[in-house]
């Protein structure tokens, strides 16, 4: 017996179209690394023109947190006298201490809380600045349409 086999056909309208979509894994890996190389270049190029971007809120608070311990650490006290500067010295230093090592641990297990805080406070700030906004035009709308420099009902005197 012999096994026939039945006529080949020709590929479906399908098969050919997933033929042309299927992208050769070289060149989805050149693709990728152009793109990489790309937004590499833009971020140099941004960087080089604007600074260094800021880095997330935790890591702010933290530069902030160093940098205001930092100088109370450093600020010596005319009130003391050059006797207590000394003892005053260190009792500020185990101050500072103690509030980064109070810190540190709570930016550590919450960075994004931080995140969260500082797009609160700015669309707080959003929501304040629409308020006053809106007051004011209604101020200058109110001061417009009433054609006096008055506040209220007045009578013009002449004093001529």
């Amino acid at each position: 017996m012999s096994e026939e086999h039945p006529p080949s056909r020709p590929p479906s309208d399908e098969a050919r179209d997933r033929a042309a979509d299927e992208v050769p894994v070289a060149d989805a890996d050149a693709w990728a690394q152009a793109c990489a190389e790309d937004l590499e270049e833009e971020r140099a190029r941004r960087r080089a023109r604007y600074g260094a971007p800021p880095g997330s809120a935790a890591e702010e608070l933290r530069k902030l947190m160093d940098a205001a311990l930092g100088k109370l650490s450093g600020l010596q006290s005319p009130l003391l006298g050059a006797v207590a500067g000394g003892a005053a010295q260190q009792v500020v230093s185990q101050v500072v201490e103690q509030a980064r090592a109070a810190v540190e641990p709570v930016i550590e297990r919450n960075p994004d809380v931080f995140d969260h805080l500082a797009a609160a406070g700015s669309e707080l700030l959003a929501a304040y600045r629409s308020a006053v906004e809106a007051q004011e035009r209604r101020w200058t709308a109110r001061d417009a349409g009433s054609g006096d420099e008055g506040t209220g009902p007045g009578v013009h005197i002449d004093l001529d």
